[in-house]
């Protein structure tokens, strides 16, 4: 087995921002004002509200999960200089993204400085780049501008797009215009709750079917919120898995945690361990999917080794 890699989490100090004008704040005991209602955003114990890379290294050490993809969120806000900072402190094993305001003119600018500063993902919450204020398309002027910038570059594309297929003919020509640029499609493509599988909804799948291309990834976090009416073991989840892997084959997928929102509802480990007890999949393919397709995608060398440490409750 590959050591792990977590392909998709969250870091904050605290969450002070908007997003389509409606505002999102921590407020106590772990828990936000999201949009119109308050919500447990992080674990209860995390009373601070502070979602800071030392307790998610302990998680990690913990799980045994060796390295770390940081995105960001418009719902977090701009966690840039605490990124960075993390960046300097822990960057053998947290890779960390920058992110601009894409929903004002001006974002090149902030990307190409977040690049020179030593960046190398950028990220885009593309699903929320549609406001009541108008929408930002990824095929437009200032964006492709950055998407040649950062396939210059060789800086790394974290993109989170809208359901099903909405902005798929954006990104076959991003990927056209720009071939060499390495893209992470993170959710695992919005994949649909079991009540709606995604193997009979063709928007989902031509949203996977973008891995095709040879330098596009899909990573899966945020999958155990998708199916959380499921539940572990999520075996719509393991599902929807396979028939990405039949679509745009085992080398395409990674396993992304979206830590820490969805260890509200299971622990850190469990945000994997289904995929590793599943018996529909194959030892190689869990190992491809769990650490070995994302050490080759981010070029993560080094890895720790992490020992397992017992329960005392074992």
């Amino acid at each position: 087995m590959e050591k792990l890699i977590d392909a998709h989490s969250h870091l904050w100090l605290r969450q002070d921002t908007s997003w389509n004008g409606k505002p999102i704040r921590t407020t106590r005991n772990g828990r936000s004002i999201f949009l119109d209602e308050e919500v447990q955003m992080l674990p209860p114990f995390m009373i601070d509200g502070q979602n800071t890379a030392e307790v998610f290294l302990s998680c990690m050490d913990y799980a045994q999960v060796s390295a770390a993809v940081v995105v960001q969120e418009f719902i977090d806000g701009l966690q840039n200089d605490y990124l960075a900072d993390v960046q300097r402190r822990h960057g053998g094993r947290l890779l960390v993204c920058g992110m601009a305001d894409y929903l004002h003119p001006g974002f090149y600018e902030q990307a190409a400085s977040l690049i020179q500063q030593g960046f190398k993902g950028i990220a885009i919450p593309a699903h929320r780049l549609d406001t009541d204020a108008g929408s930002v398309a990824l095929n437009c002027e200032e964006m492709m501008r950055m998407f040649h910038l950062m396939e210059q570059k060789d800086v790394f594309l974290s993109i989170t797009l809208a359901d099903g297929d909405a902005q798929v003919a954006q990104m076959n020509e991003v990927i056209a215009e720009c071939p060499n640029l390495r893209i992470a499609i993170g959710h695992f493509g919005m994949a649909n709750p079991p009540q709606s599988p995604p193997w009979e909804n063709p928007s989902w799948r031509n949203q996977i079917m973008l891995a095709r291309n040879k330098n596009v990834m899909i990573e899966s976090g945020g999958i155990t919120w998708l199916y959380n009416s499921e539940f572990y073991p999520y075996p719509s989840a393991i599902r929807a898995i396979r028939e990405a892997a039949d679509l745009v084959g085992n080398d395409k997928l990674m396993w992304g945690s979206d830590y820490p929102r969805t260890i509200t509802a299971i622990t850190y480990r469990m945000s994997y361990d289904f995929v590793l007890k599943s018996a529909e999949l194959s030892e190689r393919d869990k190992s491809l999917f769990l650490g070995g397709n994302a050490q080759r995608f981010y070029g993560f060398k080094d890895l720790v080794e992490l020992p397992y440490v017992k329960n005392m409750s074992e």
